[in-house]
């Protein structure tokens, strides 16, 4: 269903109503492929999405008069448990997709395939920052890939809407924390941050954002229209 990727487990998650709304069904497709694709990387998340689904098929059993059977929530979590590797089977049928090297999670292939095994080529977007647009069939959001060069400090910015994003590979850091392999995180307009990718590796992640950024530091004026491109 989700995939599983190697420890360390992430240590960042969305939030718990993107995890129920997302296990309902009712989120726009980009947050939708933002939580699929941390899922990848998070049995905690994956258990708590499986139990918001059982959740929600004893309502509907409820409301349809038909009784659910005991024991339906443990069962369902065992299976993640002992199950993963299920998932890995089905997410195998589709062929591994490359970038830089590494082997992007399941959910973010169809959005990326440009030919057999292959992504679509890094636009540059400023000095140290690349960008791989993804359509996610929501004119109201966008989502990209983002490769930021290893200690490369991205603009002071703040956000007019939410952003979400989802470490694929390397890492950064900002005033709130460390993010790396698997982490996500959820900014709004409250945050204004500078994020700083880690020396050791460039810092791959996918961003879905539902409004343009806004740059708040001294060259924020000068490069808006870069990123609003």
């Amino acid at each position: 269903m989700y995939g599983q990727a190697e420890q360390p487990l992430p240590s960042h998650h969305p939030v718990e109503e993107y995890l129920l709304d997302y296990a309902l069904g009712h989120l726009p497709e980009g947050w939708a492929l933002a939580v699929a694709t941390h899922l990848t990387f998070c049995r905690q998340c994956r258990s708590r999405v499986a139990g918001f689904e059982v959740m929600a098929g004893s309502l509907v059993a409820t409301a349809e008069g038909v009784p659910m059977r005991d024991g339906s929530l443990e069962s369902v979590l065992d299976r993640i448990d002992a199950g993963d590797g299920e998932a890995d089977s089905a997410a195998a049928v589709q062929p591994p997709v490359q970038l830089d090297g590494i082997a992007l999670p399941a959910p973010l292939r169809p959005y990326l395939a440009a030919g057999p095994g292959r992504a679509p080529a890094w636009r540059r977007v400023m000095p140290g920052l690349q960008e791989i647009g993804l359509s996610v069939g929501d004119a109201a959001q966008k989502a990209v890939l983002m490769r930021i060069r290893p200690g490369r400090a991205m603009p002071w910015h703040t956000h007019r809407g939410d952003e979400m994003t989802v470490v694929l590979d390397g890492g950064f850091v900002d005033a709130s924390g460390a993010f790396r392999r698997g982490d996500c995180a959820l900014l709004d307009s409250q945050v204004d941050h500078r994020p700083v990718a880690m020396e050791d590796r460039p810092c791959i992640c996918l961003a879905v954002t539902d409004a343009p950024l806004k740059l708040t530091g001294p060259i924020g004026r000068w490069l808006s229209p870069l990123l609003r491109s």
